[in-house]
């Protein structure tokens, strides 16, 4: 894992999280001891019961620091004036396609979601909640500049917001290419796009 996916922290927790990153996407969740993390992040398992109290907890405290760097740069994407499907294209790409390509890089890419759904599904749901949040800000605000009434057409902001993040998931577990994960997210994004046209 880049050490750019994880913001400013305690050095010796960035540590511990950017060893046991590694360890799990390279042994899985349930193959990885706390010895393989206290030795990827070149500490003692002392030192490390002393951060964290097991691998949940560091599992939980991964998942919260990288969900929480794809809103940041999904919110930092949607910023300024580019066309609206540009934006949206960069923020799907650089928050939620290169989270996803990570985890399928991985030959136990399937266990962590599994684990992420399982040890940090509050975690996730409170993503969600902020990541559609700000999509359907971006989708207000293109139809109000361009002076479409959503709910007349029988839309909201929120609906399509959720519809494109439904429409993500779905494709993050049918599609393993990233160009084909592209492909498809601009093809949802382009049919949003459509829908609040004039």
């Amino acid at each position: 894992m880049d050490q750019a996916a994880i913001p400013e922290i305690d050095p010796k927790r960035a540590r511990v999280l950017e060893g046991a990153a590694r360890v799990f996407l390279n042994y899985g969740f349930a193959r990885t001891t706390m010895d393989d993390i206290a030795r990827a992040a070149e500490m003692s398992r002392p030192a490390l019961y002393c951060l964290f109290r097991n691998k949940t907890d560091i599992f939980r405290a991964i998942a919260l620091s990288m969900l929480d760097q794809t809103v940041e740069t999904m919110r930092r994407e949607l910023e300024g004036d580019r066309p609206f499907a540009e934006r949206m294209m960069a923020a799907i790409d650089k928050s939620f396609i290169a989270m996803t390509s990570l985890v399928n890089g991985s030959a136990h890419g399937a266990e962590l979601l599994d684990m992420k759904n399982s040890l940090a599904r509050d975690i996730v749901i409170s993503w969600r909640g902020e990541t559609s949040a700000l999509l359907a800000g971006e989708i207000r605000k293109e139809a109000l500049r361009l002076g479409v009434d959503l709910p007349s057409q029988g839309l909201s902001a929120e609906g399509l917001a959720d519809l494109l993040l439904d429409g993500l998931e779905g494709l993050k577990g049918r599609i393993a290419a990233v160009d084909l994960q592209r492909e498809a997210a601009r093809a949802i994004v382009h049919a949003i796009e459509r829908a609040i046209r004039p």
